[in-house]
């Protein structure tokens, strides 16, 4: 796979979990959903709803912006 070809991530909820010191698991618990639903979010194979990335910046006390990518 050319380094063009990899998909360019989206999210920043792995990144701010880690900054946050606080680990996947938790982050499950605290919004209700499975372990899997989260990895993909972490690893931008899928990417949370508007309502739940909400959910997940009040949770890691920071602003929504930061728990995505900047576009330009």
């Amino acid at each position: 796979m050319k380094t063009e070809d990899k998909p360019i991530p989206v999210n920043r909820i792995k990144a701010v979990l880690a900054e946050k010191q606080m680990s996947a698991k938790e982050l499950c618990r605290a919004v209700g959903k499975n372990e899997t639903t989260v990895s993909r979010w972490c690893n931008n194979k899928i990417q949370p709803s508007v309502g739940q990335l909400q959910e997940i910046a009040r949770i890691l006390d920071v602003d929504v912006r930061e728990l995505l990518c900047p576009t330009k």
